[in-house]
């Protein structure tokens, strides 16, 4: 019996049909070890001299199980063969199964797509675990914690401002992004004005200063980005007194085609995808986040439907090269190109992968739209389009430029149409056509309308989910597996919110950003992790020795930069000391703040307190001061606003709905929050003093009816208040039949 060691039992059912009888097939979950919790900081690991002594653990009760199940299955078995996924990753799991299950040379074969023809050409050429490839894989980890608990335990958590943790590319991430958003508050917009003229031939022409000014074209958009052809604009005018005047001089004087500009040109196909454009082309056409993309595509995969989708490399292999174009002389013959072609991968791609692609060309989306879910067959549509387009001729484009004047003035009108579609057929990112009608030079125009739109500079865009993919791949931080895991993890740590589809920096974020930018600022700078990268890509390789890396980056640059940074953190930290003892009490440090009392209009004070019941190191009171009335308040480490406790708080009028409170008959009120990073609504009681306690059940959630709905009441009537104060349990009951 031979035994194959899997990490997906998603791919169990496909790989037995392939291996038939003879074969056992069983997966690990996943990960099955990890680094300990325990040593310095809970490292796991001890960094001795040049040597890095790493003591691992099982990682949960699950994973013990499987491992027991494992461990049966290798009794019984005569040979044994890893095939966990074809990564870093994936051979480190592999190289911690071999640990915990004595195997001492396992087979290790690997794969990218779960085909019979792939599966059996790797178990066919089997060999054994890379240690290079673990040396890297165990090296992150090291890394990643090193950083992740040292730097959260004595900087992060030293702030005491809420923020939970920082990491090797989490706080790159968090800065490029908080970098925008600096950008974004800084920038101080700008009127100006976009002159054109309309001709009664049949096209517009926009102002432009000189007759050899040439703006440059649009460039096609990425995969983050909508096709939609932005409107065209003249060269700006910065003032009212100017449009008028270039506007009244294209009124009054004749217009004549001074140069007429022609040129056939080509586009080239796009390459196939890889990890970080799959989820920018997602992003866009399907409005699929990354973590979600990857969750369908690798459904995708364990199906046996495309490659494997987690790769940088944008390579495709011979035979399916082959495939397409065999696909295409059968299909379409027009678009078969003179030659294959070929697409090289950036420096630090791991050639071993392959682009992502379908596994059979010949299975085609609408043929496969039966067997998957609806986003399954979105996606593959993507991926399948993607890769065929990729082997198709270029697309031909005829340009064509007018340029017109008017007296001392000069207009320019712009044209794009296609001639041969090309690899358009299958993926367009061209910008729709623009015909100009056939006019010759000196030609004399007739200017129907002349005029200026008004117009105000915007600041630049906050990033997508996609787009931010996009722009850690350009940069170099990460790589394809940690992408989606990253964002997410900005999002649940709520350093980010998604507002409007874009990724916003919360009050959270930017603090925590401000100050790691002081204190660790080498640590967040996106050239840097990519330096962190690119040595782990040289472990990879066998170029550098895992150990003396690890323990000669922490010696020369963690380490001091780290207690360093436990020196200055302390300046971002206000001393809570007790001052001069008064009788029996300690005087309290307190400041003197702007911030107005609801209650009374007075000035509040700041007292730092030890209280470990406070999310900050201080509170707001009004009792320090003459006359004041006592109140308190306290500061959403959330949204970095003061709020009354929360017995205290009122309702806001705005938000309360003409619906009683099924427990108390006080108004429900419409409370937002977010969730998975969408923004949501509910109703709940507006009562503070009994939400907590008696009315904490009371939650009517909208259904796509657009109704609203309790788990516990029901779908919502329409009692009135005092109807609903009397007979709540009646009401309930009701309800609860209701949602029966």
């Amino acid at each position: 019996m031979n035994l194959l060691l899997i990490e997906s039992p998603g791919k169990i059912k496909k790989l037995s049909q392939i291996l038939g009888s003879g074969w056992q097939v069983k997966a690990s979950m996943g990960h099955v070890r990890e680094l300990a919790n325990d040593g310095e900081d809970a490292l796991g690991f001890d960094l001795i001299g040049d040597r890095v002594k790493c003591r691992y653990t099982v990682r949960s009760d699950r994973a013990q199980k499987t491992i027991a199940d494992l461990r049966q299955a290798v009794a019984r078995a005569d040979t044994v063969y890893i095939a966990t996924d074809p990564d870093r990753e994936g051979e480190t799991i592999g190289w911690h199964l071999a640990h915990e299950l004595h195997l001492r040379r396992p087979y290790r074969v690997t794969y990218t797509e779960i085909t019979p023809a792939a599966v059996r050409r790797a178990i066919a050429q089997p060999r054994h675990l890379d240690r290079d490839l673990v040396a890297a894989g165990r090296a992150r980890d090291c890394l990643d914690k090193l950083v992740g608990y040292k730097g959260s335990k004595h900087v992060v958590w030293a702030l005491k401002i809420g923020a939970k943790s920082m990491g090797r590319v989490q706080s790159a991430t968090l800065h490029l992004l908080c970098q925008r958003e600096a950008e974004i508050q800084a920038f101080v917009p700008q009127d100006y004005w976009s002159c054109w003229v309309e001709y009664a031939e049949g096209f517009k022409a926009f102002y432009r200063g000189d007759a050899n000014a040439t703006d440059d074209e649009s460039k096609e958009p990425d995969e983050a980005e909508d096709r939609t052809k932005q409107a065209p604009e003249s060269q700006k005018v910065l003032s009212q007194s100017e449009a008028d005047r270039i506007v009244a001089i294209a009124r009054r004087e004749p217009h004549q085609v001074l140069r007429i500009d022609k040129r056939k040109t080509s586009q080239s196909p796009p390459p196939p995808f890889i990890t970080s454009t799959l989820q920018q082309a997602a992003g866009a056409k399907l409005r699929l986040s990354p973590d979600k993309t990857m969750k369908v595509a690798q459904a995708l995969y364990e199906a046996g439907h495309i490659t494997y989708m987690r790769t940088d490399s944008i390579s495709l292999s011979a035979e399916f090269q082959a495939a397409v174009r065999d696909y295409l002389q059968q299909h379409d013959p027009s678009n078969v190109p003179d030659k294959v072609t070929r697409y090289r991968s950036k420096g630090n791609a791991q050639e071993a992968h392959e682009a992502i692609r379908p596994t059979h060309v010949t299975r085609t989306p609408e043929a496969l739209a039966r067997e998957v879910s609806r986003e399954e067959g979105q996606l593959y549509q993507l991926i399948w389009n993607r890769a065929v387009a990729s082997q198709c001729r270029p697309a031909q484009l005829a340009k064509t430029r007018i340029l017109s004047q008017s007296g001392p003035l000069f207009w320019e009108a712009r044209g794009q149409v296609v001639t041969f579609a090309g690899y358009t057929k299958y993926w367009n990112n061209i910008s729709e056509d623009t015909r100009l009608p056939n006019i010759e030079a000196r030609q004399n125009l007739t200017c129907k309308r002349a005029g200026a739109d008004k117009k105000r500079t915007q600041p630049p865009p906050r990033y997508s989910e996609p787009k931010l993919v996009q722009l850690m791949e350009r940069k170099g931080i990460g790589r394809p597996s940690t992408y989606s895991p990253t964002i997410k993890t900005l999002k649940e740590r709520k350093y980010v919110s998604l507002t409007k589809g874009k990724l916003q920096p919360t009050g959270l974020g930017m603090e925590l950003d401000g100050v790691l930018a002081k204190v660790l600022p080498d640590l967040i700078e996106a050239n840097f992790t990519a330096k962190m990268e690119r040595d782990l890509d040289a472990i990879a390789d066998g170029k550098l020795n895992w150990e003396s890396y690890l323990t000669g980056w922490n010696r020369d640059y963690f380490y001091p930069a780290l207690i360093k940074a436990k020196q200055e953190i302390k300046q971002f930290v206000p001393t809570r000391v007790s001052e001069q003892k008064s009788g029996h009490r300690s005087a309290v440090k307190t400041e003197a703040t702007e911030v107005v009392c609801p209650q009374c209009k007075r000035f509040m004070t700041k007292v730092f307190s030890r209280s470990p019941k406070l999310k900050a190191d201080h509170f707001l009171s009004c009792s320090d001061r003459e006359g004041g009335c006592g109140t308190v308040m306290f500061l959403n480490v959330a949204t970095l606003q003061y709020e009354l406790p929360y017995s205290q708080q009122k309702p806001d009028p705005t938000k309360l709905s003409e619906h009683p409170c099924p427990q108390c008959g006080q108004p429900l009120e419409r409370h937002e929050y977010t969730r998975e990073g969408q923004q949501k609504v509910m109703l709940r009681c507006s009562n503070p003093k009994t939400r907590r306690d008696k009315c904490k059940e009371v939650a009517f959630f909208k259904t796509k009816t657009g109704n609203w709905w309790s788990p516990k009441w029901g779908e919502l009537g329409t009692p009135t208040a005092k109807t609903a104060k009397k007979t709540p349990r009646k009401q309930r009951r009701t309800s609860r039949g209701r949602s029966k």
